[in-house]
């Protein structure tokens, strides 16, 4: 029987470049526009280092490990522990699939009016059919589809900073420290799935690197995108962005299939997470299901600011990946065995209130990395006394 054959690290970037261009992005960077196109930008790249770094290492432990993001939680907090996070996990990509399929929804609409929930069934069939297409065998498919899109958003680019009357800055509250968290929060809401996708990898660490690098570049263009389109026009919506820069057709393609080729890891990801919960569950169906209840909530719901939504996830999984950091690069120890990692799962819940705290003060670089290294110290301080106590203990 021939050997089951992995990803290529050309797979490994096109997966990633769909990750990155979406509307979302682009939407998020308009929130840059009040602090200006200088220090938003300085934002903007200090955020993508940072959250990047995090999205390497996170990588870096399921390609080593060859497990799914879900399965190297449990290294770190126990068996059953790990799928606290699981649960978590489900919650934010059910979210995520939600608000991308709105998002992409009402951009549409405000190029081409279908109707809302027209929009909303259209992306989520589409999202479907790339769930069940399968991610191995996109192949020729994802690589015109991004392709098309990696075009379409230079000429985008290209319009915009063509442009010469950008203005200094638009109305609005932003400091630098929240820009940059803005800036993390989303390589961040990533980190609990990229070693669903580095695990499978053909050379897992240089696939690892090539997608926090590609997805790092590209994310950082749509945040820039977002900002200048925003500076530009003076507005923040997407769609009269693209009707501006005399983008009709072409807008709504970059639109519908931006959604779709980032809102589908979303999707999968959930499916992924769930048979972390049990292995008699079908992933592939639990991603339908998600992209099915994420459309309905699309229709349903309002879902225009996401600010909220994104420190929620900072504040999750932040101090998440500061605990399995140290567990696996520092510490170098495996707590899968266990049923419980009580000690790092009440670490994990003083990182969360640490990160929440950290968000009540203008921070120059953010929350994030501030309660991360905190809650690294506290995670390595907890297992060094342990460890010398059960020494103790066996003498």
């Amino acid at each position: 029987m021939a050997e089951k054959k992995g990803t290529s690290l050309f797979e490994n970037g096109l997966i990633w470049f769909g990750a990155a261009v979406s509307v979302a992005e682009i939407i998020t960077g308009t929130y840059f526009a009040p602090i200006g196109f200088e220090k938003g930008l300085l934002a903007i790249v200090i955020g993508h280092i940072i959250g990047c770094f995090l999205l390497f290492l996170a990588g870096y432990i399921g390609g080593q490990t060859r497990k799914s993001a879900m399965e190297t939680v449990k290294m770190s907090f126990g068996e059953k522990g790990g799928l606290l996070f699981s649960v978590l996990n489900i919650v934010q990509l059910l979210g995520w699939t939600g608000i991308m399929i709105y998002d992409g929804a009402v951009a549409a609409n405000g190029l081409f009016s279908a109707g809302h929930p027209i929009w909303c069934l259209v992306i989520g069939a589409l999202i479907v059919l790339w769930i069940l297409i399968g991610i191995k065998n996109l192949g020729k498919l994802n690589t015109i589809a991004m392709g098309a899109l990696f075009i379409l958003t230079i000429i985008l680019g290209y319009v915009i900073f063509s442009n010469s009357h950008i203005i200094g800055s638009i109305d609005g509250a932003l400091s630098f420290g929240a820009a940059i968290e803005l800036s993390i929060a989303m390589p961040l809401s990533w980190l609990p799935l990229i070693s669903d996708y580095t695990r499978e990898a053909e050379e897992p660490i240089k696939a690892t690197a090539v997608s926090a690098i590609v997805y790092g570049v590209v994310s950082c263009f749509m945040y820039i995108i977002g900002m200048s389109a925003a500076l530009f026009t003076g507005e923040s919506d997407i769609a009269a962005m693209m009707l501006k820069a005399g983008l009709g057709i072409a807008g709504l393609v970059i639109i519908v299939l931006s959604t779709v080729t980032t809102t589908f890891l979303d999707a999968l990801s959930a499916g992924i997470s769930a048979e972390s919960i049990s292995l008699k569950i079908n992933g592939k169906w639990i991603a339908v299901a998600a992209a099915v209840i994420g459309t309905v909530a699309a229709i349903i719901f309002p879902m225009d600011d996401i600010t909220e939504f994104l420190y929620f996830i900072g504040s999750v999984f932040a101090p998440m990946i500061a605990v399995q950091i140290t567990m696996f690069f520092i510490l170098k120890k495996d707590c899968g065995a266990s049923t419980f990692s009580v000690p790092n799962l009440i670490v994990w819940f003083i990182g969360f209130i640490i990160y929440r705290l950290f968000m009540q003060v203008d921070l120059p670089l953010g929350s994030t990395l501030p309660a991360m290294l905190i809650t690294m110290a506290i995670c390595y301080g907890v297992n060094r006394l342990l460890a010398g106590k059960k020494t103790e203990n066996q003498a």
